[in-house]
């Protein structure tokens, strides 16, 4: 599949009040592609993937984890690299790309997420200068900043910001709407306050997610509904409905964004406290084969366990740990139990399969579809167990 690009495709720069800068806007503004094109760079189904690779071993040991974590990167860069996007898609991936660089020593999986950062001139996607879903892939730039203070790796996001700061918020719908928004837009706003000490980002950050917890999160069950039409619907044995996947972009959420706060920020503890509340609550809902359904409430009715709910998760749950948020005896047996669950569905050419594809509730899906951010929260997963596994 053709990689998708759009330096060529030029349109003349937006006069509207939200049109950027040309300062911050290096090249013209390109047409934004469509979102069945985005879509479908994201991941595919394969009818025939294979034989599942039984020689990667469940046990917890940094050669053992970095396998595994090699193995599925490298499938995931032959496969997917060509058609690299600027899509909330593959923001898990580049992220985790760059988390396996990091664990395994190895610089071609960082490399390939920085040509993809410059190949895109450091710009988000246009025409929705709200919109968390675009505002992603500002994660990606950030990261490559902070190894190299170059301005330009991050006007367009600041750019994007200085818009966002000044929207008023609108009565009848949240700016932040949905709960996979959590893990798209406000990691990016506490870099940017760690990045140039301003703390107006987190301040808008802090304001907006309070607004989405107060419609969406259940206190009695700490999780989250996935969107307000959610708020009544049921499972078959009559339990609320609260998805998988959309819980872990929480969780996973906020461990970044807590990685980017200082631990002497008056607004940190709230998150922590949220954290260690929703992490427990996921825990307790584990099945026993480490996988996650999509569904959390009624698993019976899921018979499928899903690979990037549970990556999402695994990920969170071990950086809690590793950042002492989290007891190490209660939480590592869940996260040994993920990661070997995780792992029986790695095929033999690298393929990671039983991820959900793109969607907004629990659904059904095949042995064999990938899709990117699935390996992204794989790679995010088992870079933060490689981390555990080297402490003592």
């Amino acid at each position: 599949m053709r990689r998708i690009t759009f330096s060529a495709l030029v349109v003349l720069l937006s006069t509207s009040l939200h049109a950027p800068s040309a300062k911050a806007q290096s090249i013209s503004n390109p047409l934004r592609p469509r979102a069945a094109e985005l879509n479908a760079a994201a991941g595919d189904t394969s009818a025939d993937p294979g034989k599942i690779d039984e020689s990667l071993s469940p046990a917890m040991t940094r050669l053992d984890v970095q396998r595994a974590l090699k193995k599925v990167a490298d499938w995931s860069l032959q496969h997917s690299q060509r058609q690299f996007t600027q899509d909330w898609t593959y923001v898990p991936l580049y992220n985790g790309l760059l988390a396996t660089s990091e664990a395994t020593g190895d610089p071609s999986y960082h490399n390939a997420v920085l040509h993809m950062a410059e190949s895109f001139h450091w710009q988000l996607l246009p025409g929705r200068y709200d919109h968390a879903d675009d505002q992603a892939l500002g994660q990606i730039y950030e990261a490559l900043y902070q190894e190299k203070p170059d301005a330009v790796r991050i006007a367009a996001v600041k750019e994007n910001f200085a818009q966002l700061l000044a929207r008023r918020d609108d009565p009848q719908k949240d700016l932040w709407w949905w709960c996979d928004a959590l893990y798209m837009a406000p990691p990016s706003l506490g870099k940017m306050t760690q990045l140039t000490g301003d703390h107006r980002y987190v301040d808008f950050m802090d304001h907006e997610i309070d607004l989405t917890t107060a419609h969406l999160y259940a206190t009695k069950e700490d999780l989250y509904f996935r969107d307000p039409t959610f708020l009544q619907k049921t499972e078959q044995n009559g339990d609320p409905l609260f998805w998988s996947r959309g819980n872990g972009w929480v969780l996973a959420g906020t461990a970044h964004l807590l990685s980017t706060m200082s631990k002497n920020d008056p607004l940190r503890p709230k998150y922590e406290r949220r954290f260690r509340a929703m992490a427990q609550r996921i825990a307790s809902l584990q099945p026993a084969d480490g996988l996650w359904r999509t569904g959390l409430l009624d698993p019976d009715a899921y018979p499928q366990g899903e690979v990037s709910g549970t990556g999402l998760f695994t990920y969170a749950i071990a950086w809690g740990v590793n950042q002492k948020l989290l007891d190490r005896s209660t939480f590592e047996p869940v996260i040994k139990r993920a990661w070997a669950g995780m792992l029986r569905h790695v095929y033999q050419d690298g393929r990671l399969g039983n991820i959900q594809p793109i969607g907004a509730a629990p659904g059904v899906f095949q042995p064999g579809s990938s899709y990117v951010y699935g390996v992204g929260s794989f790679l995010l997963a088992g870079s933060e167990i490689d981390k555990l596994v080297g402490r003592p």
